[in-house]
Parts: C-alpha cells; structure tokens; sequence
C-alpha cells in the first residue's frame, strides 16, 4: 500500500511539473507529440487499487510580495486518424467510458481546479493585509520624524533660553545714568519686601529696571528701616539714587498726626490768641512735596468736604443718614476722621485724599465692636461716635469710663447733658467755662439749649473713648466737675453735692465763679 501511494504521488508531482513548467521543443510542440509518440501506458493494477481512491494535493507555497504564475493550459495529444480513443470500456450506446482509476484522477484534477480557481481571492487579501502594513510602517515613519523634529526645536529652544539667561547673568541690568527728573509719588505698602518695592519703583518709571533697584536695596542696610507710607521720588535716577532717597527720610509724604479731640477747622485759645491748627490745616501742609512745594490747600479740603457726595467722601452706610442731616455743610465729616496717624497720596485730588482718610477711619472705629455696642446703651453706631467725641472733649483717660455712664444716664432721664465742650464748638475761640450767652445761643451742637446729642460729633474721638461710651462703667452717676490743676475729677448724683464740688473749684482757680458751671 505504501508503495503505490509514493508511486502515485509520484506520477501526480510529475504531471503536475509538466503541466505547469512543459518543456517546449520543436517550436512549442510536445516532443511527444512531435515524434506522434503514444502518451505512456498506465502501470498495471492502478486501476483496480480502490485505496487510491483520493490523491493528496499539494502547492507550492506563495508569498504575499512575489505573485504566482499564471497556470497555463495543459497540452493535449492530437490523436491520429485510425487511433483509438484511450484505453475504456464502451458503454451500451458504443461511447467509450473512462477507466475508473482515470475517473478518479479527473474528479481529483477538477477538484485542484476548483481549489485553484478560489487561490486568486487568497492573494487579493494577502495583497490587502500587506498594503496595510506597509500604510502603517509609513505613518509610523513619518510619525518618528514629527516627533524627532519637535524634540531638537524644543532642545533649541532650551539651549538658547539657557545661553541667554547665562548671558544676562554676566551683563549688569538695565539702570539710568541720571540725574533724577519730575517726583512721582510712590507707596510702600506694609510687609512689603525689596522685591515688592523694587516692583512699584520701576512701575512708576522711576528706575530703568526692577534688578538695579533689588541690588542696590540689598546693598543699603537702610532699607530695613523704610516705613510703610509715600515716597516722592524722581523718575529716570539711578538705582542707587532712588534707594538713598527711599531711606533718606525726607522723601516721605502724606503723612499726618490727628490728635485726639481736634476739631475739622482751625480754633484760637481765648487767652492768649494761639490757633489751633485743624484736621484740615494739618492735612494740607502734609500735602505738599517738591521743590515747588505742589499742596492742596486749607480752602479746598474745606469745600470738598462739604460735597453731598457722601459716598465718593466715604461716609459709612451707618452715618448716613446722622451726616446728612447736618445744618453745616463745612462740619459733616466732623468725627469721621479718627485721631491717630495717617498716610494718604498726596498726589490725589482733596476729596481722594478725605475719601482715604474717612475710609481708614472707618476701619479703624468699627475694629473696637462700633456695630455691635448699642446692645448696652441702646445707641446707634453714630450716636456712639457722637457721645465718644464729647467723652474726648470732657475727660481724661481714667475717667473715661465713668463719663461715657453720666452721659448714658442723662439720656435715660431726659435730663439735659449742659456740656461747656457743645457750647465752645461752633465758637471760633475756645475756654474751659462759657458765657451765659454762650450758652442760651441756640444751635445743632449746643447741649445747655436742647435735649439730647449733638447733631454730629464736636472732635476726633480716640479709641480709648470710643471703648469707654461703648462699655461705659457701672454706676448711678449724673455729674462731674474737675475740682483741681492736677485734674482730679469726682462724681456724683446729687445735684446738691454737685454744687458744692463746683465751688470747690471755683476756690481752686479751675472755675471762674462769674461763670456757673453744669457739667
């Protein structure tokens, strides 16, 4: 059995290397044929052997980039005249039959045509396998090269920031040669740094870079001790210029002490003549700066302070309505700017610089509780401020407390306060004791005429007596009278004992005894 199958696996390779390579002799011909040679008889028992039934079929293998041959046409033998058909068994009609062996063969061969007919769409789609691979070794080609190019941009791009900040390292920075030109206001803000100043400096162009002005700050051990508040300095100096000018001292500007109890305008003292400067006074001299001493001016912080623009002055929304019912104009803000020490642009328009300083007042009163106070003394937020300014006015610090009670318990009595201090406010001369006529003058301030406070406050009260009218001490008491030069003030709730203490001071020089006195 093994034998005929290598033999017949022989003949079909033979037929099939003749079929698909023929040798071609004698212009094309089959030599076979050419020498009209029969074609080679079958080896006997081929065809009675039924375990060859199905042939093995084997192909040479095709690879996708090298494109099979085209079959050709197997060369058939011409039979001659006379020949007879090849071997067979007639049938009943007297047509010849093929041997079943070599019908076999032929249900063998069409069976390999068949599989050779469907070969041409195994190609196709190798072919199409193949052409994608190719498109993607392409895109991954060109994708290598995209992201080659973007690495060496970015690597020049690196190296040339890196030369360049190397060069700058070496290379001084930019810097005026001077002199100095035009002063420009600049502000040095609290906690802020060389850097930060630096910054701000060349802002306002006055040096040529923020670098020249840090390494000359750090140069200068003065700069640890520049304060917060405005600096005039020239444009175009040179760094070193602007940082001695910065902690020269001189340069600062804007900057103004409120005293505790000063009044908007200015007053005179009524026994020796003195003036006593203003808020406003005060303001406008800490104004000026430069050599041609640019201000603004008494009269012009005056009218800008009479604006019925309360919110552009900066008038809080709880002193609205306190502040514009005031029959003085001119003594609206009266008690809004708060005593202590201010900085403001001196650069600004006079009502930019009241706005700032109202603002910062503001602040300032509402840190201590402002708001929040009335719970105890059944006060708004303004009439706190109000009665604080006449505390400032009428007592030292350590009675501060116990005049802030006098004043919440006259209220509460309807009893009224009669304080000198309302009386000398709208006066242009100021005394410890008032006239009679002082004091039967009727106006919006004067507490011997009317009942209750003042229409606005009559000074700058300090924090210490905006604490004190906010918690006022415990106590019954509805007078006061300081009874001696030391300043020693005692009181009481007895209007009899209240009279005796006044004549005390009388005797003590405190009290002119022409001049009652009913505080």
């Amino acid at each position: 059995m093994t034998d005929r199958w290598a033999r017949a696996e022989e003949r079909y390779r033979a037929r099939e290397a003749d079929r698909r390579y023929p040798r071609r002799d004698d212009w094309g011909l089959d030599p076979r044929t050419a020498r009209d040679e029969p074609p080679a008889a079958e080896p006997p028992g081929w065809d009675d052997d039924d375990d060859t039934n199905v042939i093995p079929r084997y192909e040479d293998e095709v690879y996708d980039d090298e494109p099979e041959p085209e079959p050709e046409p197997a060369a058939v033998a011409p039979r001659r005249v006379g020949q007879r058909p090849p071997a067979g068994r007639a049938g009943a009609d007297g047509r010849a039959k093929p041997e079943r062996g070599r019908g076999k063969e032929a249900a063998g061969r069409g069976k390999e045509a068949a599989g050779r007919g469907k070969a041409p769409s195994g190609r196709g789609k190798r072919s199409r396998i193949a052409s994608r691979k190719a498109a993607e070794r392409q895109r991954r080609r060109r994708n290598l090269w995209v992201v080659g190019a973007v690495l060496v941009v970015l690597f020049v791009s690196a190296a040339g920031f890196a030369g360049y900040k190397l060069m700058s390292s070496f290379a001084p920075p930019a810097d005026f040669a001077g002199p100095p030109g035009a002063l420009v206001v600049v502000q040095v803000h609290s906690g802020d740094t060389a850097t930060q100043i630096a910054g701000a400096m060349h802002d306002r162009g006055v040096v040529a870079s923020r670098e020249a002005f840090y390494e000359a700050a750090v140069r200068n051990a003065g700069m640890n001790s520049v304060q917060p508040g405005y600096y005039a300095v020239g444009v175009n100096s040179p760094a070193a210029d602007a940082v001695a000018t910065l902690v020269g001292g001189k340069s600062r500007v804007g900057n103004v002490t409120v005293s505790e109890g000063r009044l908007l305008h200015d007053k005179h003292d009524a026994s020796t003549g003195g003036r006593y400067d203003g808020i406003y006074r005060k303001v406008a001299q800490a104004s000026c700066y430069g050599a041609d001493k640019k201000c603004v001016t008494y009269e012009q912080l005056d009218a800008a302070g009479a604006s019925m623009d309360l919110a552009g002055l900066g008038v809080p929304e709880w002193a609205m309505k306190g502040v514009r019912e005031s029959p003085d104009r001119s003594r609206q803000l009266e008690g809004l700017i708060a005593a202590g020490n201010w900085d403001f642009d001196p650069s600004g328009t006079p009502q930019q610089i009241l706005r700032q300083l109202v603002t910062s007042s503001v602040q300032r009163y509402e840190s201590t509780g402002l708001l929040q106070s009335g719970a105890t003394t059944s006060l708004t937020p303004y009439q706190t401020l109000i009665a604080a300014s006449l505390v400032e006015r009428e007592a030292k610090p350590q009675d501060m407390g116990k005049v802030a009670r006098v004043i919440v318990n006259r209220l509460e009595v309807d009893q009224m306060l009669q304080f000198d201090s309302t009386v000398n406010y709208t006066l242009d001369t100021t005394e410890v004791a008032t006239t009679n006529a002082d004091r039967a003058t009727e106006t919006a301030w004067n507490t011997y005429a009317m009942q209750g406070l003042p229409v606005t406050p009559i000074a700058a009260p300090s924090l210490e007596a905006l604490r004190a009218m906010e918690n006022p001490e415990p106590g019954a008491w509805l007078y006061f009278v300081t009874v001696d030069k030391e300043g020693t003030t005692l009181f009481t709730d007895s209007y009899q004992e209240h009279l005796r203490l006044v004549t005390q001071a009388q005797r003590s020089g405190i009290l002119d005894s022409s001049r009652p006195y009913g505080g």
